[in-house]
C-alpha cells in the first residue's frame, strides 16, 4: 500500500472523530472522489485489539504514518484475491516445487510473527520515504496477534527467515497487510502458501485493500464496497480455520490455479 506522506486537505465536509469504545460511522459517510482522501472514514487516537476487530469486521483498516492521528479506511472499489482465481506464473510454479522439494525449505505460520511485521516496516519500498507500519502499528498488531487474530505467513531458508507476509483473520476472511523478503520470491511463495492454506479451509477471499499492478497480475480485482460487505457479513461471524501448514496444501495451487503467462 502507498504511504499517506502527507495529512488529508479539508474535505468540503468534516471528518468524524472516533473517541475510544466509539462506534465507526457508516461506510457510506467514507469520503468520496470528490474529495482529498477516496475511503477516509474517520480518524481517532485508539489502536487497540478491540477496536481493530470492530473495524476489520466492517471492512475498515487503519492507514496513517508518522505523526497522524489513526486514520480509518474504507475504499470503494475494494482490491481483493478472490483465491481460486490466483494466477499461478510459470516461474514461481517451479520456485514452489523447488522450495517443495528441498528439506532446508519450509513453509512456518507463527513461529516469528513480530520478526515478520518488523521486517515489513524496515524494508524498504520504491519510491517511499518512509513505512505506514509505525511503532504503533507494530505493537497493536503484535497484541492482535497476541488475541489470535493476526497470523504470520514465513518462507524459511537453511534455519533462515527469507521472507514473509502477516494478515488478519476473522471467521473465514482473510485480511493481507504487508509483505518482505529477504531472497527472491521469498514472499511471492508465501503469499502462494497463504492461497493454499484458504483454498484448504474454505476461504474464498482475500483482502488486499487497494489497486497496485502487482496484485493485479496475480489475479486480484476490485470489487465494489457493498460486495465487499455483503462477503464479510457472510464469512467474518463463522469458525476461524486453525493455522498450521500442512505441505499437502501445496496441491490446492499447483493442480488448480490459474495458469499465467510468465
Amino acid at each position: 500500500m502507498p504511504l499517506p506522506d502527507q495529512a488529508p486537505k479539508p474535505p468540503s465536509r468534516p471528518l468524524p472523530w472516533l473517541a475510544a469504545g466509539q462506534s465507526f460511522p457508516s461506510l457510506e459517510n467514507a469520503w468520496g472522489n470528490a474529495d482529498p482522501a477516496p475511503g477516509l472514514l474517520a480518524a481517532g487516537e485508539t489502536l487497540d485489539t478491540a477496536t481493530l476487530v470492530r473495524a476489520y469486521s466492517r471492512g475498515i483498516f487503519p492507514w496513517f504514518s508518522l505523526g497522524q492521528p489513526v486514520l480509518w479506511w474504507s475504499p470503494d472499489p475494494r482490491m481483493v484475491l478472490q483465491t481460486r482465481d490466483f494466477k499461478l506464473h510459470r516461474s514461481l510454479r517451479k520456485g514452489i516445487v523447488r522450495f517443495m522439494n528441498d528439506a532446508q525449505c519450509e513453509i512456518r505460520f507463527d513461529s516469528a510473527f513480530q520478526r515478520v511485521i518488523s521486517a515489513c516496516a524496515s524494508k524498504p519500498r520504491a519510491s517511499q520515504s518512509g513505512t505506514w507500519i509505525v511503532s504503533e502499528m507494530e505493537q497493536a498488531y503484535g497484541e492482535l496477534h497476541c488475541a489470535g487474530h493476526a497470523h504470520s505467513v514465513e518462507t524459511w531458508v537453511n534455519g533462515e527467515l527469507a521472507g514473509g507476509l502477516y494478515c488478519v483473520n476473522l471467521g473465514r476472511m482473510v485480511f493481507g497487510e504487508s509483505m518482505f523478503a529477504h531472497q527472491t520470491d521469498a514472499s511471492k511463495i508465501a503469499l502462494a502458501a497463504l492461497v493454499a492454506f484458504c483454498l484448504a479451509t474454505d476461504i474464498a477471499m482475500i483482502d488486499c485493500q487497494q489497486n497496485t499492478g502487482h496484485l493485479a497480475s496475480l489475479g486480484a480485482a476490485e470489487i465494489s464496497r457493498a460486495e465487499f460487505s455483503s462477503h464479510l457479513s457472510q464469512n467474518v461471524g463463522k469458525t476461524a480455520p486453525a493455522w498450521h501448514f500442512d505441505s499437502l496444501y501445496w496441491h490446492q495451487i499447483l493442480n488448480d490455479a490459474t495458469p499465467a503467462i510468465p
